[in-house]
């Protein structure tokens, strides 16, 4: 098979050169390893996603018709690196796919971002969750035209609620919030263009796939109730590359178990809840520590932040809040934890908080909690 189209790599046009040949071309099989995706490592060590050819064929299929309706008319804007799951998936594949343009930058900047959304005409984008936000704050007050923007899709790491309406207040644009990984190909599911959006939901599954969350056994949970997220479809990986034991336990029936904590409304509508390894338990009371940093979030000064349990010698965990702040903000410890007390339970609330210059992250601005050290000395309120 032949692409012919265009790359953009900040701001430069780089044709695509037709005439390269392979010496041999070598049959496959739908089943056949296409490529090896290793997983974030957030929570712990990365492990190498087999993905077969009809894993990303079908997957990229889906995308780039059912929500994102790409033509050849098209200009994507790509804000993740293409090692990157989401941003091979959803950008390159399903560019190419589809004959559409293909922005590319090399290195994060917001407003080299804008230039490039408002240069190239860009009519999708894909950003990151560091880019949603820093691009938010760095278009106020600036007059870049965005308005051939027409659709801006987030995944990959859950967006809280104030960084989506603050990006669309921004933009004007649609954001339609969706969710998969690296072992689904990598989409799942997602707020579709042609059904109500639900702002902070990951929507519903995409064509040709299920999603149920279970509980420990394996069981589907009764409706509104927190269980694991499993998944069954044609996105599904092959295995771990070189684990079968690992393997084993993340498809121990057909269902992919994603590790990821959630619920579902009387609509089919997914809610991630949190990560199954990030659950604190206080005092036998279950934390979900996304509830808490949404309303960290919902603080003017905050730029990061990330909920952690701490060892206790009673009640087993304590909360903790590691917080990074927006340039030229200033707040202390106590107003954050004050400003979470008014608003959850009592004992939901960070115990404990420190601000940090900035949160250890991955190349794609995941939050890596498992590298976070809390100072010595904290006190407990």
């Amino acid at each position: 098979m032949t692409y012919y189209g265009v790359l953009r790599t900040g701001g430069v046009v780089v044709p695509m050169n037709p005439l390269l040949k392979a010496r041999e071309v070598t049959e496959r099989e739908e089943d056949d390893t296409s490529v090896i995706l290793y997983t974030s490592g957030t929570t712990g060590q990365p492990k190498g996603a087999e993905l077969t050819h009809a894993n990303l064929a079908r997957n990229t299929e889906v995308v780039r018709t059912d929500l994102l309706r790409l033509t050849a008319d098209d200009v994507v804007f790509g804000g993740l690196p293409l090692f990157h799951s989401f941003g091979q998936g959803c950008t390159l594949n399903a560019a190419v796919a589809s004959g559409a343009c293909l922005s590319l930058l090399p290195r994060f900047d917001p407003v080299r971002v804008l230039q490039i959304l408002a240069g190239h005409h860009a009519t999708v984008s894909r950003p990151c969750r560091r880019c949603t936000r820093q691009c938010s704050t760095a278009r106020t007050g600036r007059a870049y035209d965005v308005s051939a923007l027409r659709l801006c899709i987030s995944g990959g790491a859950a967006m809280p609620v104030e960084v989506l309406r603050a990006f669309e207040e921004a933009f004007g644009g649609l954001v339609l919030e969706g969710y998969g990984l690296s072992e689904t190909s990598p989409v799942a599911s997602f707020n579709h263009p042609d059904r109500p959006r639900k702002p902070g939901s990951i929507g519903t599954p995409i064509r040709g796939v299920e999603m149920r969350v279970v509980d420990e056994q394996g069981t589907e949970a009764p409706q509104g109730e927190v269980g694991e997220i499993a998944i069954r479809g044609h996105n599904v990986m092959k295995g771990y590359w070189r684990r079968p034991e690992e393997t084993a336990r993340a498809i121990p029936d057909g269902w992919f178990r994603t590790g990821d904590l959630a619920r579902q409304d009387g609509e089919g509508y997914f809610y991630i809840v949190d990560r199954l390894k990030d659950l604190i338990i206080r005092g036998g009371y279950n934390i979900y520590p996304r509830e808490v940093e949404e309303v960290l979030y919902e603080h003017p000064a905050l730029a990061d932040a990330a909920v952690i349990g701490l060892p206790h010698p009673e009640l087993g965990e304590e909360v903790g809040a590691a917080v990074a702040l927006k340039p030229g903000a200033s707040v202390t410890a106590d107003e954050l934890r004050d400003h979470v007390k008014a608003q959850v339970a009592g004992y939901k609330h960070p115990r404990r908080v420190w601000i940090v210059d900035a949160l250890p992250k991955t190349a794609t601005g995941k939050i890596l909690k498992r590298q976070i050290v809390p100072p010595a000395g904290l006190v407990e309120r």
